[in-house]
């Protein structure tokens, strides 16, 4: 099922902007109410609150790489992503509701991160989940933007080649 234009538009644009703000005022919440490296326990050690400054990519990868390069990869690509995403999510109108809900929550996501990282050289992370031998790396809520939209995405294909 696909949208009517204006309301796509605004749907496109509202799912983008929900999940900047989600993750651009957990951060600002995090950055100026907790220390660097302070843990604050949350659900019985399962849930800490943990305030890292991540100069890599998702859980650190590239953080040793050369200062350009890092941008180039880190900075760079992601723009050109994030601006990829929009000329496909804008040209393409036959987009199914739930792949193009999935594309913005990804896109959005890129944004957050993509922001902190031009605005302050590295992104916030502060979610770290621990459940007997199952834990995370340390996270922000772009990157559950970013992954809630690959499975959204991920779904999407496997329903719709099986019906």
């Amino acid at each position: 099922m696909t949208t009517r234009p204006l309301i796509r538009i605004v749907l496109i644009v509202t799912v983008v902007l929900v999940n900047i703000g989600c993750d651009q005022v957990s951060k600002k919440i995090v950055r100026h109410n907790v220390y660097p490296y302070e843990m604050i326990h949350l659900l019985d050690n399962h849930l800490t609150v943990t305030r890292v400054e991540n100069s890599g990519a998702f859980l650190s990868a590239g953080d040793s790489m050369p200062d350009a390069t890092k941008h180039v990869f880190l900075s760079l690509v992601p723009l050109i992503a994030v601006l990829l995403g929009f000329v496909y999510i804008f040209t393409k109108p036959g987009i199914p509701r739930n792949m193009l809900i999935g594309f913005c929550f990804v896109i959005g996501g890129g944004i957050g991160n993509l922001f902190d990282r031009m605005e302050y050289g590295s992104v916030t992370d502060f979610i770290h989940i621990r459940f007997g031998v199952f834990q995370t790396g340390i996270f922000n809520l772009a990157d559950v933007s970013i992954i809630t939209g690959i499975v959204i995405v991920l779904l999407q294909f496997l329903f719709k080649k099986k019906s």
